[in-house]
């Protein structure tokens, strides 16, 4: 074998021996914008992997009479994996047999690795589909709004959320971009799969050079590229769809709209224009109320709507927007916007979603499907939404309503969980942790003490990328990449697939589960049905040996293909969308027979439950933007150097506007306390200007490290934005997450009485 090669969410490398046994990452030569990030988790410090399997001392003495109140306080025992094995193997067997398959959660996110093979969350399933199903959940705590709303709108034919108009096509057609939500560069680091080469930032030196004007639409300056010189129109949080609306109500008033194309491309402006006219509720949705909401002046909405309706215009709207109170909303707006123009459809211009929110968005997609391991069927039904959990936990038997549905929580009595960090995730970490001590039994798969480990009952401690063989591809990356092993496994760690065939061989379906192959013979299985599909499209691989021994694959794509949407828009009746009128509902008739009050037919601005404008911004006068952190991975490589290298004091920045922070006598690098009626935590304080006033700004993902403060209460004493959010979901049609609707004040702190441990192992006892 060559050079050894290794991929990552952000990037793909070469493997580097370097001293005390590790090895040094180099990204691979054709990357030409590489991410940081990659190289520093090579060095993560080996003081918090998880060495041996651990079990929570606690439910050692006692793992049929759990208690879960003394997760991630009590210390952990190491036992044999023989041992670990059995506990868990009882624990599943005794759930199942007094409460059913539906009583196990079984979660994961796909983050966990680039690997096709070694996916945890294909893994988990498989096994747990293997047991006799499990309950699940739907959607994403990325983008669950609007993987509900976008079918009800343009249907699942497109793939809307991965599938915008290409960079290429944006660079030579399009005139004026209009980014709702921004661009964040940062966020163009990863990918789902790995990143073969990085190429947002070229995209849009691409575009600025062909003359394509940038408007950025955000409470933040830099979430468009200083260099690309774009138009910040600084906004209040959660207010765009009412922009969206003061807009199209100027398209309306002064004939800019196409009503050639939403004649014959769409069904419902009839039933939306006497909301968007004030007809049915006495209120115009013009340029003036629209500036009312947002803080924009009326003068710049109405410009903005004549440049749009002049010029070859791309309707850009981020994924974070729709992380909020009523987050449908703006999708379905940005949607009906686009149709007003008539430009849905056009070369580098229309609609879009996610434009730098991962290295794909914008590219052409493989065009054949990738191997994979087979999941299997899960026969319990219905799954939850994703971001439920913590409701799920604390009231079995419950109700919730969802797109339509109206499902019951299950008793769960067991989690599995591998692949994934909830207490990243999920909102109002307070009532979560709560949630999390109720079950009998939680199972980890983890390779580090992360959070979710420390609050586990039995870790069994897994390998790394750069301890396992694997390849590395996806949809939205055109590279395929071997993935070596390069180092022995730490400890007596093992990969997923491992400990899942050794559950399985306990359980009595071992053969069933690894279907007698061992790692490395999967690698290649993958590879050749990957090999026979791209043969099928005229896509030729070489044979598995010759690419495991060489470098990373370029897949041949067609970068001018066809814009989405464009052959709807040049003949809808020979391309239909799979919606139920076959074209773009601007008024929903299925979400109409919903009946629930609060789902609007049609795209609508209600107040969100906190914001600048209600009464709450009285006590709580700042809104919080927990946006995506640069220096790492959501929470995944807190703890490397990369991401510690950019806290203050140890702790996680929070960036204020200076009119801001002067106000209440904060000084660039204090620490400071942000808290609400939901939580508190401390974060070192950043001045800067690109902040708009009345925001701030602190990234998701630092590792929580709880404290109890002077008057009893709890503390996060490292930045955890997620101890402020409320754990609501955005509507009843969704119900994904709402982090971005968060209101906060903020002051000085002394932290000179704080011990900051957030990296620190757990105790870990004598047997």
């Amino acid at each position: 074998m060559g050079i050894l090669r290794t991929a990552g969410h952000w990037g793909a490398y070469r493997v580097h021996p370097a001293e005390n046994g590790k090895v040094r990452l180099e990204a691979d030569e054709g990357d030409r914008d590489p991410s940081p990030i990659g190289p520093s988790m090579a060095a993560v410090q080996d003081t918090l992997r998880v060495g041996y399997p651990m079990v929570r001392a606690g439910y050692l003495r006692a793992p049929e009479e759990s208690d879960g109140t003394g997760r991630g306080y009590e210390p952990f025992v190491r036992v044999s994996w023989e041992y670990a094995i059995e506990l868990a193997s009882d624990a599943l067997l005794r759930a199942k047999k007094e409460s059913g398959n539906q009583s196990i959660y079984a979660g994961s996110y796909g983050w966990a690795s680039a690997g096709r093979f070694h996916h945890a969350l294909s893994q988990l399933h498989r096994f747990m589909n293997g047991f006799g199903g499990y309950t699940a959940s739907t959607n994403t705590y990325s983008t669950a709004a609007a993987e509900v709303i976008l079918p009800h709108v343009i249907g699942n034919r497109v793939n809307a959320l991965h599938q915008s108009p290409r960079w290429v096509q944006v660079a030579e057609s399009c005139e004026l971009f209009v980014a709702f939500g921004g661009l964040a560069l940062k966020n163009s680091q990863i990918n789902e799969s790995h990143v073969g080469r990085h190429g947002v930032r070229g995209h849009l030196d691409a575009c600025r050079d062909s003359g394509v004007s940038f408007v950025n639409v955000s409470p933040q300056r830099d979430d468009v590229a200083a260099d690309l010189d774009a138009q910040w129109m600084a906004t209040r949080p959660n207010t765009d769809t009412a922009l969206m609306l003061g807009l199209a109500y100027h398209l309306w008033e002064h004939g800019k709209v196409d009503y050639a194309f939403l004649e014959r491309c769409t069904v419902g402006f009839d039933r939306f224009r006497p909301y968007l006219t004030g007809e049915c509720d006495g209120i115009p949705k013009s340029p003036a109320w629209a500036s009312s909401i947002t803080g924009i002046p009326a003068a710049n909405i109405a410009l903005l709507a004549e440049r749009m309706a002049t010029h070859r215009t791309m309707i850009s709207v981020a994924w974070s927007l729709q992380r909020a109170d009523r987050g449908e909303q703006p999708y379905w707006m940005g949607i009906v916007l686009a149709a007003m123009l008539g430009q849905i459809g056009r070369r580098g211009a229309g609609i879009g979603f996610g434009y730098a929110g991962m290295n794909g968005i914008g590219e052409p997609l493989t065009p054949f499907k990738w191997g994979s391991l087979p999941q299997g069927h899960n026969p319990v039904s219905p799954p939850i939404p994703v971001a439920r959990v913590a409701d799920m936990l604390l009231n079995p038997g419950g109700q919730c309503s969802y797109n339509g549905l109206e499902l019951t929580y299950p008793d769960i009595r067991l989690i599995y969980w591998a692949g994934g960090n909830p207490f990243h995730h999920h909102q109002d970490l307070n009532r979560l942790e709560k949630a999390w001590s109720r079950p009998e039994t939680i199972i980890v798969n983890e390779p580090w003490w992360t959070p979710v480990a420390r609050r586990a009952d039995i870790v069994f401690p897994v390998t790394t990328a750069l301890e396992r063989n694997d390849i590395s591809c996806g949809s939205q990356d055109r590279f395929i990449s071997p993935m070596h092993q390069a180092l022995e496994p730490y400890g007596a760690s093992r990969s997923d697939f491992e400990i899942f065939s050794n559950l399985a061989e306990s359980l009595g379906f071992g053969e069933s589960f690894s279907e007698g192959r061992d790692e490395l013979e999967w690698v290649k299985h993958l590879y050749e049905t990957s090999r026979v599909r791209a043969d099928a499209c005229g896509v030729s691989l070489p044979d598995f040996d010759t690419f495991w021994d060489g470098g990373q694959l370029d897949i041949p794509m067609d970068d001018a293909g066809v814009t989405p949407l464009e052959e709807f828009a040049r003949a809808p009746e020979a391309h239909p969308l799979d919606t139920p009128t076959g074209k773009i509902e601007i008024y929903s008739q299925t979400i109409a027979r919903m009946t629930h009050p609060a789902i609007p037919p049609h795209p609508t601005w209600a107040e969100p439950y906190e914001w600048l404008g209600g009464s709450e911004a009285k006590e709580y006068p700042l809104h919080l933007v927990s946006n995506q952190p640069a220096r790492r991975l959501h929470s995944q490589g807190d703890h490397g150097p990369f991401s510690v290298g950019g806290k203050i004091h140890g702790h996680e920045p929070a960036r204020l506007n200076p009119a801001d922070a002067g106000s209440r006598g904060i000084a660039d690098g204090d620490i400071v306390r942000l808290y609400n009626a939901r939580g508190a935590c401390l974060c070192g304080a950043k001045l800067t200007e690109d902040v708009m006033p009345g925001v701030v700004q602190l990234s998701t993902g630092a590792w929580p490290d709880m404290t109890t403060s002077d008057d009893g209460q709890w503390l996060e004493i490292h930045g955890n934005p997620n101890v402020l959010t409320r754990d609501q979901g955005c509507s009843p049609l969704s119900q994904g997450p709402s982090p971005l609707t968060t209101l906060v004040e903020v002051e000085r702190f002394d932290a000179t009485k704080i011990s900051l441990k957030p990296f620190e192992s757990p105790l870990i006892a004598t047997g």
